[in-house]
């Protein structure tokens, strides 16, 4: 078995996110389910050991269908990581989350399906909570750091996450406002429930960068316009993890690290 640098903080992201790390060293990590979307990335951030990871791969060639999400957290697992930082670019679903918002999710909704999103396939059944999906303390630390940045973060959230790679049709999009929920996604899950399953904290941070399907009288979503309002507000993605993860704890005593108790049968 090689072995791996251990790192206590990951990063799920774009390939713009590799220069936040220093001293970065690539390694080729092999999962008993298959390989990672990428080689991963160990570096320091303000002295902290950090593990990176592009879940769409290095080129941005896996579609949100087609992450091994299963094998992108057995991989940070394997490296030590306890506490991950998931952002990504986001629809909003109601008027007053604009584009350039960024919102922190307390909750999500999972409207994907065929997704392998459970690593306990038998044969002990083992039910774990999400009752609460995000990690509490990571959630403060990342309205904590955004107000201190000046950043307009939401402190609340319900993510839908669908399927994709298409977008919504005006109808969905619809009935999904008028659920109430804010954010759309198409990696949400089973990305930050997977964390859960290995005791893993896990935090997303949704950057906004469009209204869905033409909510409020807006233009229907657009590639183009995602992957602009994404670049126009990159900078601050990293201004915000950069001043996370010298704040988050080294210490877990949150729901997280013990989610397993109790949960087999």
């Amino acid at each position: 078995m090689p072995e791996f640098p251990q790192a206590e903080i990951g990063v799920f992201g774009g390939s713009g996110f590799y220069e936040l790390l220093s001293d970065a060293q690539e390694h080729k990590i092999n999962t008993p389910f298959g390989a990672p979307s990428s080689a991963v990335m160990v570096g320091e951030i303000a002295g902290r050991k950090v593990a990176f990871l592009p879940r769409h791969g290095k080129d941005h060639s896996l579609p949100p269908h087609m992450i091994n999400y299963r094998a992108n957290l057995w991989a940070m697992k394997e490296l030590g990581v306890t506490q991950i930082i998931g952002p990504n670019a986001c629809g909003s679903l109601q008027a007053d989350i604009e584009p350039g918002h960024f919102v922190i999710c307390d909750q999500f909704v999972d409207r994907t399906w065929g997704r392998k999103d459970t690593f306990f396939d038998g044969p002990i059944t083992t039910h774990v909570s999400s009752a609460d999906p995000y990690c509490p303390v990571m959630r403060k630390t990342a309205i904590d750091q955004a107000a201190a940045l000046g950043i307009t973060a939401h402190p609340t959230g319900t993510v839908v996450v669908i399927q994709g790679p298409r977008f919504s049709t005006r109808s969905e999009s619809k009935w999904f406002a008028s659920q109430g929920w804010e954010v759309i996604n198409m990696t949400q899950y089973p990305e930050a429930y997977l964390a859960r399953e290995l005791e893993i904290c896990y935090v997303n941070i949704s950057l906004i960068t469009d209204h869905d399907a033409g909510a409020e009288g807006a233009e229907p979503v657009s590639n183009d316009e995602v992957v602009r309002v994404f670049n126009e507000n990159n900078s601050r993605v990293k201004e915000l993890i950069f001043g996370m993860i010298p704040a988050l704890p080294s210490k877990r005593e949150c729901i997280c690290s013990h989610a397993l108790e109790g949960a087999a049968f």
